[in-house]
């Protein structure tokens, strides 16, 4: 059987581990390495799908543990699933709830069979197992499912990390066993470990032995430091098949997406750019610009004077700072839009730089003008 998710490489840059290339969904192909903006309750933050794909989003997410909640699969399935209920014609990705029942659940016992746990929202008594997890997903109706996982702490002990990978593993092998619809969603693995490399090279080895039609990279950017992620990337990357997307799950600033595409992957997604949007934080080719201040109160420039967003082409720094200052949706969503704006065209641009063979010349610029200081560019 051919998997609905393929993926196809054009180009690797000669520097580095970076790869160009092509992600095939059932709902459209769409250029790699890319940024997934991400939907949570099925709607990215305050932004009309309209807007998406005028910034040049390809595929976003959605989260099956709060979808499950609210409104219940059951409804979004009877809509026709995700593509028609929130009207977005490309890529849909969904998380299997793994990393909400770890990481809102304060109380939670997790066995063998799957993790009972209490509602986030109202306190009632749930259990997601590997089997429910895959069940929601496939009524949901993602082009993309993530197998349900522990993600343990990085910072775990050896023993505790060992025992939480292989129960992923079996996880894994029971969620393939139950997913209903493998000619027209594809499942992906997630490869875990913490910051033990004997156990990422074991959870890689025991999940690529499944041959998931894509691999993802749990378990990162959760605490550790920039360099201890960068060097457990570069250890698990190769450990994954090269025609196979890979997936670096949770990270979103534009540093660490140019030093994970150096590294071979192929996808990232995070709330960050829509949450600190909602601070009044904006990404810039300068750094971040925090608009909101009062220094900025009189300043009738652009956020970036290098963008060619919806923001930065009609609305100053003023004027959006009086808006988040009064409190107006309308600001949070020109702040939302640049960010994810921004992040979409680094991404772009990483692209070119792949296939210009200058991604390491890309980088030291990159990181030059966002305001990294020389330590922080030779970190990689």
């Amino acid at each position: 059987m051919t998997s609905p998710i393929q993926y196809r490489l054009i180009k690797k840059e000669k520097h580095t581990g970076a790869r160009l290339g092509e992600l095939i969904t059932p709902h459209g192909t769409f250029p790699t390495p890319m940024f997934m903006p991400v939907g949570t309750q099925a709607s990215v933050k305050s932004l009309a799908p309209e807007e998406l794909d005028e910034m040049g989003a390809g595929v976003i997410l959605a989260n099956t543990y709060h979808l499950w909640l609210r409104p219940g699969q059951e409804i979004v399935k009877e809509a026709g699933g995700l593509h028609k209920f929130m009207n977005w014609p490309k890529g849909i990705l969904t998380d299997s709830g793994g990393f909400q029942v770890f990481s809102l659940a304060k109380i939670r016992d997790i066995t063998e069979e799957g993790v009972h746990f209490r509602s986030h929202l109202s306190g009632e008594k749930l259990f997601l197992s590997p089997e429910k997890a895959i069940g929601i997903e496939n009524d949901l109706g993602p082009d993309i499912m993530m197998s349900f996982d522990e993600c343990p702490p990085y910072y775990e002990s050896h023993d505790y990390v060992k025992k939480s990978i292989e129960r992923t593993t079996r996880w894994a092998e029971r969620g393939l066993k139950a997913h209903r619809n493998p000619d027209t969603q594809g499942l992906f693995g997630i490869v875990q470990g913490a910051g033990f490399k004997d156990l990422r090279k074991q959870s890689a080895a025991d999940l690529v032995s499944m041959d998931f039609p894509g691999y993802s990279i749990g378990g990162l950017s959760v605490g550790e430091s920039k360099p201890e992620m960068n060097e457990m990337l570069e250890f698990t990357t190769p450990l994954l098949p090269e025609n196979k997307p890979r997936y670096l799950m949770g990270v979103g600033s534009a540093d660490s997406l140019i030093d994970g595409v150096i590294r071979g992957v192929d996808m990232f997604d995070c709330v960050l750019p829509t949450r600190i949007a909602r601070n009044g934080t904006c990404m810039t080719s300068h750094g971040r610009l925090v608009v909101k201040n009062a220094i900025y109160a009189h300043d009738f420039r652009p956020i970036d004077d290098q963008c060619n967003c919806y923001t930065c082409r009609n609305f100053s720094r003023a004027y959006v700072r009086h808006l988040i200052k009064a409190d107006e949706t309308f600001g949070l969503r020109l702040t939302s839009y640049h960010n994810l704006y921004f992040l979409l065209n680094v991404m772009k641009q990483v692209r070119q730089a792949i296939m210009d063979d200058n991604l390491l010349d890309f980088r030291e610029a990159f990181f030059e003008s966002y305001g990294f200081n020389k330590e922080n560019a030779k970190n990689f």
